[in-house]
């Protein structure tokens, strides 16, 4: 009966942001310029890496990484959205909603331990900069990458293995704008114990494990720092930082309040706000927060500026 029911279900209805009418067009119009801030701030910062050969360094090669997964994982949400402020009928099929989860999943996750290399990559910087060059190479950037990218694709499989598999008998109507987990799970007839404790579990270990890696890189990078003499040198050192702990931050705050929760402290009303803010306003944050606090990266846009204004 429970494999019956999970069948039928062919389509879910997306409640969306608002109930209100009157509230689609000025929202349709907030989300299609933050998602156009976040293409042009993202593909900005990826044309200037490239273009630029003093940019060619590790720590550019993970920024441009990072601009790579803010696009994808604002492309997993703020499209679907956009289309359901212009609908009356705001339903996604399951295999849709399904995949919307999947790849949504995938990129946070790589967000995450991407956000943790690249403390990694300032601690060599700043702790050992003479084995800078041949500690972090091209090949080990290029495996750190792709194991981001596992641990990404890894956590998806795991966690959809088991939504799948839930009934989903009681409502098809999701009462978010987006396929996230919980709302998922809150739509099941049967239980979900299982599924809520590997949410939390992977959660917890991601989490624990990035962050470790990022607090201990910044403690070591903190000393560093403090026995650097000049001010001018600790102000240059901290400058390359400051842009990533604000990622950190932003990221992980909104995280943490989401996932590593008890199920009974869910509210769904406002976790729809702390996800717009994760899942669209961060990825349209960070190339104007790496762009705006890292003098190299604004004096690369000044070259670029200049070239195109020649030709």
């Amino acid at each position: 009966m429970a494999e019956q029911n999970h069948t039928s279900v062919a389509e879910f209805i997306l409640e969306g942001l608002s109930d209100h009418a009157e509230m689609k067009a000025p929202l349709f119009v907030l989300f299609l310029l933050i998602y156009t801030v976040t293409l042009l701030g993202n593909v900005g910062i990826i044309v200037v890496i490239r273009g630029d050969p003093r940019l060619h360094t590790s720590m550019y090669f993970f920024l441009g990484s990072l601009s790579v997964v803010d696009i994808c994982f604002s492309s997993v949400i703020a499209p679907r959205t956009l289309v359901s402020f212009l609908s009356e009928r705001k339903t996604i099929s399951f295999v849709g909603c399904m995949g919307q989860a999947a790849f949504y999943i995938v990129f946070v996750t790589t967000e995450c331990f991407l956000l943790a290399v690249m403390a990694y990559d300032r601690y060599v910087a700043i702790c050992n900069p003479l084995l800078y060059s041949s500690v972090m190479t091209r090949r080990l950037c290029m495996w750190l990458l792709v194991g981001s990218y596992t641990g990404g694709v890894l956590t998806s499989i795991i966690q959809m293995t088991f939504i799948i598999r839930l009934p989903f008998c009681s409502s098809n109507v999701i009462n978010h704008f987006f396929c996230d987990v919980p709302p998922l799970l809150a739509l099941s007839c049967a239980s979900t114990y299982i599924n809520e404790m590997i949410l939390f579990s992977l959660a917890g270990v991601i989490e624990l494990s990035t962050i470790s890696t990022i607090l201990v890189s910044y403690t070591f990078i903190s000393f560093a720092i403090l026995r650097i003499r000049s001010a001018e040198g600790r102000q240059k050192a901290f400058s390359t930082c400051a842009s990533h702990l604000t990622a950190v931050t932003m990221l992980y705050g909104t995280t943490i309040f989401m996932y590593l929760r008890p199920s009974s402290s869910y509210s769904l009303n406002t976790d729809k706000v702390v996800s717009v803010f994760y899942t669209v306003v961060i990825p349209m944050l960070n190339p104007l927060i790496y762009s705006l606090r890292n003098q190299e990266v604004k004096d690369a846009l000044r070259r670029t500026a200049e070239r195109i204004t020649v030709r």
